[in-house]
């Protein structure tokens, strides 16, 4: 939440400028209400969000997906107005999950790198998608088109290329910003300016401040077509947190508990140990004898594998969930019973609707809402996007 590092907060802490105390429990930091007021003065905490223009489209605006998943992207651009037109996607069971909710979008299964985009030139305002994070050969210091061919952002930057939208988006994980010591998210920004795009400075949005109940990042990347006069503005971030109480339980997110659903078990062993945590704890929670013997060689490592034996805490929340709960290094334990989220429960943490469903395995249905970027963070960017094309329309009527 406060953007900084823990070594910088220990750093406050030996030279008197915060003044924590340890929590009973978890002996995690707590800060008081002195403390929070400097993080506010520094600028740490979020303000509350500016007033915005309204969002509503004044047409209807198209938007083609590709990597689209289960869906959390597009959803989140629907709710927030935008059309979406076509979707492609690999995965079976994540376009059975498509064309079971949507069954009006139009859905193309298979590689993306069969599909021809030339028949919608000119027909999408948005181009959107969350493309696997590559590595790219660098032939000098600067990346062009063809240098980035082989590569799934070269598709994406195809797609860009031959549909000509006034805005394209593209979504990744945090470690896209450091990947190659930076290169490839410049080479990726070098593309798209060959391309005619004007690239806005790549974000890095905190899923927290848009109401998710989730510590989850994503990269995002806008360009805008060369010559257009497009403007953008990032959403406002939401000074109101949610928790996973607020995910599961009837309130400000959702007006009914959640959905019963299948979902999977502990295996005894694991049990055993996840009963010992208390909420909002870990494995250092554990007697030392079975902290060592849980962790084996990663006892004495670096880091604070605080996601390891985690258990989640009703006013918390939830740490960025993964395609699955129950492996070691991955464990979302539930506040009060010990197992791991429902795949309900983890589609409320993604912010999807209840009445979203998923197709597959319940292993592929896991994987399909870990993947997804959360619709509520989406709502909120395409609410940036609809401004961006009202303005843009307005002047060009």
């Amino acid at each position: 939440m406060l953007g900084t590092t823990t070594e910088t907060l220990r750093r406050w802490d030996k030279s008197g400028k915060l003044t924590p105390v340890r929590h009973p429990i978890n002996n995690y930091r707590v800060y008081t209400a002195r403390d929070l007021a400097q993080f506010e003065k520094i600028g740490c905490l979020p303000k509350p969000a500016p007033e915005q223009a309204s969002c509503a489209p004044l047409r209807q605006y198209n938007a083609i997906e590709l990597f689209a998943g289960a869906g959390g992207l597009a959803l989140g651009l629907e709710k927030a107005g935008l059309s979406n037109i076509l979707l492609s996607e690999i995965n079976k069971n994540a376009c059975a999950t498509l064309r079971q909710n949507r069954p009006h979008w139009h859905v193309i299964e298979g590689d993306v790198t069969a599909i021809d985009f030339t028949p919608y030139q000119g027909k999408a305002d948005v181009l959107t998608g969350g493309f696997p994070c590559q590595a790219f050969s660098f032939a000098g210091k600067r990346l062009g088109f063809e240098d980035a061919r082989g590569t799934l952002f070269f598709e994406f930057a195809r797609a860009v290329k031959e549909t000509q939208p006034l805005l394209c988006l593209a979504e990744n994980v945090r470690g896209l910003l450091e990947h190659q010591s930076g290169e490839t998210i410049a080479g990726m920004i070098s593309v798209l300016d060959e391309l005619g795009y004007d690239v806005v400075p790549p974000r890095l949005l905190k899923a927290i401040f848009y109401r998710v109940p989730q510590k989850r990042e994503r990269v995002f990347i806008v360009g805008l077509k060369k010559g257009a006069g497009l403007k953008f503005t990032w959403p406002a971030e939401n000074q109101e947190i949610f928790t996973i109480k607020d995910a599961l339980k009837k309130g400000r997110l959702y007006p009914n508990d959640v959905p019963a659903s299948a979902g999977q078990a502990y295996p005894k062993g694991k049990r055993e140990i996840m009963e010992l945590i208390p909420p909002g704890g870990y494995w250092r929670d554990l007697p030392l004898d079975l902290q060592k013997d849980y962790m084996k060689g990663s006892f004495h490592s670096s880091g604070g594998k605080t996601g390891m034996a985690r258990r989640i805490s009703w006013d918390e929340p939830c740490l960025t969930l993964t395609c699955a709960p129950a492996q070691k290094q991955t464990e979302r334990c539930h506040p009060d019973e010990t197992r791991p989220f429902t795949v309900r429960e983890y589609a409320r943490i993604q912010t999807f609707t209840d009445d979203w469903e998923f197709a597959g395995s319940l292993t592929s249905q896991y994987a399909q809402i870990g993947n997804a970027v959360p619709v509520n963070l989406a709502e909120a960017v395409g609410g940036a996007i609809v401004r961006t094309l009202n303005e843009f329309y307005s002047r060009h009527n």
